[in-house]
């Protein structure tokens, strides 16, 4: 249906010859028989590793070097394969055929280049070679397990041979591998064009998405000395919300209940962590709280915000074009977001001159607008923007500086991931205004680590520090009271 038409010689010439693959046993029987192809166990480095931590005898090396080289020829012979796929499959028809009929179609091309090669497959190791075609045809090849896998947080390919994943926090080597930087480099440049970005010598470097919102970035030769490198975040497919986030103790829910407060009301919120702390996660959940007859307006460099309200305009920057010309900025779409009548803004991370333009929406009838920053605690977010604001070349006296921070910033929410690999908010601190040419801060919520148990994770808990909101008032004024006793520290 959608494959295109073949030499009649050629096929007839493929049918005489047998198909090379044969029953469980009997490859199994085959390869044991033949020295440069001995059976392929997934597990067995793994086996000796665990031996010789054990002080038992290690597996002989010839048979872990055959082993490894036996892989290497199947990953050698599925993309050899897939390159001939490319060549006698219609592409563009792929769309329209049921997953089963490019299954059938891919494994009948298989079993006639096995044919032609004196590699053995067993039936198992045939239907995973199958499995690895459609993915490369259809996705994103070696990576498509690790994509579909749920407990993968970050996918990290240290060039073609190497491939690191995260689970609860913990990074893992991966048996996944591309034949070369070559495949990789197909398989970027497939995420790249997908949303209309490039990579190459010129542009080493790109930010891009999956089709699902999960965050990606590579960077290729020559910045990337010993091969392409390939970065993804996964988001998760169902949102985290806040009831999620509170059983996974990544806050109290009297800290919920008091940031519900604060968003309803429209404070201005700067969540403020580390690399991978979970500031876009959190932003997510505390946008849940906005009211659904709100517009708003979201403005990203890579669009991963995952909103939850009806009346959203979304934006997302624009690199400049291999001219050199065509860039959208963070700070170009802030100021048309301004004509656009938004209720609240929400950027997705400030890491430049943009930061200028935000603190000015903040405070010119934008009221509760949310944004990320890079800072590892509450004064150093403020010292950060300030930094920011420097480098965009204007030239402000410092006091002047603080006093439009202290007025545009309200609250600043503080998360890290912390040495277990757990993410927690471990602050909330409100910003009280100007002493001098100090901005006043106040810590009304706050994460005491207590230890560590035998497993390395970290006791501690969520609690007040005793200081109460200056914020209260305003809450009242908009119908929200809430219990003194939150404030209240446990003793």
């Amino acid at each position: 249906m959608f494959r295109r038409m073949r030499d009649s010689k050629g096929e007839a010439a493929v049918a005489e010859r047998p198909i090379a693959v044969v029953p469980e046993k009997a490859a199994q029987e085959t390869a044991e028989q033949a020295p440069e192809a001995p059976k392929a166990e997934s597990s067995r480095e793994l086996a000796s590793s665990r031996l010789q931590l054990s002080g038992s005898a290690p597996m002989p090396q010839t048979e872990l070097d055959g082993d490894a080289k036996r892989r290497r020829r199947l990953l050698s012979l599925r993309v050899d394969l897939h390159r001939k796929l490319l060549e006698s499959l219609n592409l563009s028809a792929i769309e329209k055929v049921s997953e089963n009929e490019l299954r059938s179609e891919i494994g009948e091309i298989a079993r006639e280049e096995l044919a032609t090669s004196d590699l053995v497959l067993s039936r198992v190791e045939f239907d995973r070679l199958v499995k690895e075609l459609v993915d490369e045809v259809t996705g994103l090849g070696p990576l498509e397990p690790l994509l579909a896998d749920p407990s993968i947080t970050d996918i990290l390919v240290n060039t073609y041979n190497q491939c690191y994943v995260e689970r609860g926090g913990k990074l893992e080597l991966s048996p996944v591998q591309f034949k070369d930087n070559p495949h990789l480099m197909r398989v970027i440049n497939k995420i790249v064009s997908a949303v209309g970005r490039r990579v190459d010598e010129s542009q080493p470097w790109v930010d891009a998405r999956l089709a699902d919102g999960s965050r990606v970035n590579a960077m290729v030769p020559p910045c990337a000395v010993d091969g392409p490198l390939l970065s993804i975040r996964k988001f998760s497919k169902m949102p985290f919300t806040v009831d999620k986030l509170i059983q996974g103790q990544a806050f109290s829910e009297e800290m919920a209940l008091f940031l519900h407060a604060c968003v309803r009301t429209r404070l201005n919120v700067l969540i403020s962590g580390g690399t991978g702390s979970g500031k876009t996660t959190t932003l997510n959940a505390l946008s849940s709280f906005i009211s659904n007859d709100e517009r708003i307006v979201t403005i990203e460099d890579t669009a991963e915000l995952q909103m939850q309200q009806e009346h959203i305009g979304r934006m997302e920057s624009r690199p400049a074009n291999i001219e050199g010309t065509g860039a959208v900025t963070i700070r170009d779409l802030l100021r048309n977001a301004l004509r656009m009548r938004p209720d609240r803004i929400i950027v997705g991370e400030c890491r430049g001159e943009e930061v200028i333009d935000m603190l000015q929406a903040m405070n010119t009838g934008h009221d509760g607008s949310m944004t990320t920053i890079h800072a590892n605690s509450p004064r150093d977010a403020l010292g950060r923007i300030e930094n920011m604001i420097g480098m965009s070349g204007i030239e402000l006296p410092l006091k002047a500086v603080r006093a439009n921070i202290s007025s545009a910033v309200d609250l600043i929410v503080q998360v890290s991931r912390m040495s277990d690999g757990k993410r927690r908010m471990n602050s909330i601190t409100e910003v009280v205004g100007m002493e001098g040419d100090v901005i006043t801060m106040q810590e009304i919520f706050t994460f005491a680590r207590q230890g560590t148990d035998n497993n390395g994770r970290i006791i501690g808990r969520y609690q007040a520090t005793g200081i109460r909101s200056s914020f209260t008032e305003r809450f009242r004024q908009w119908g929200y009271e809430l219990p003194a006793s939150l404030f209240k520290p446990e003793l």
